[in-house]
């Protein structure tokens, strides 16, 4: 464990993830899920969290450690068709960490989640954070629409479509 990272996970406050992430860019996130899932039977969440808590940023844990007790605290697992997808951010560290169901996963190799993820976090680090979430929502929605095409009838939401701030 890090100093620096231990002053990035301090100062990274909700202020910092509402500059980031006002309601405008929520709205838009919001709307992007919407419209990626009306081409696929998936579910797409995003949860954006600005900084670990002591417990855990003492213990070192990781954003991917963090990512698969959100995945499995919003029970994005819990899909019909195993289809489920996370898109974490750690403000913070800037990480981007996607989870998938095991419907889902077992059709895209993990090398496509690291392109996605390193693509989104190429946008942050520009300050691009809508423009990043946005690319990566619509990246991974045609993965989606490849492996788990919208078959008419239904709402079929199972999942809410409104982005997590932590």
């Amino acid at each position: 464990m890090s100093i620096k990272r231990i002053g990035r996970h301090l100062l990274a406050n909700r202020w910092r993830v509402r500059k980031a992430f006002p309601p405008s860019s929520l709205h838009a996130i919001e709307r992007a899920i919407k419209a990626g899932e009306a081409t696929h039977s998936g579910q797409i969440r995003f949860v954006v969290e600005g900084a670990l808590d002591s417990a855990p940023l003492l213990r070192n844990q990781s954003a991917r450690a963090r990512a698969l007790d959100v995945f499995s605290h919003l029970r994005i697992w819990d899909t019909a068709h195993n289809n489920g997808v996370l898109i974490y951010l750690l403000l913070a560290d800037r990480d981007v960490e996607i989870l998938a169901d095991r419907g889902i996963d077992a059709k895209i190799d993990q090398a496509e989640w690291k392109n996605i993820c390193a693509m989104m976090e190429a946008e942050f680090r520009k300050g691009n954070f809508e423009a990043g979430v946005l690319k990566g929502i619509a990246a991974v929605s045609r993965h989606m629409a490849k492996h788990f095409p919208k078959h008419g009838g239904g709402d079929g939401n199972e999942l809410p479509d409104a982005p997590v701030v932590m």
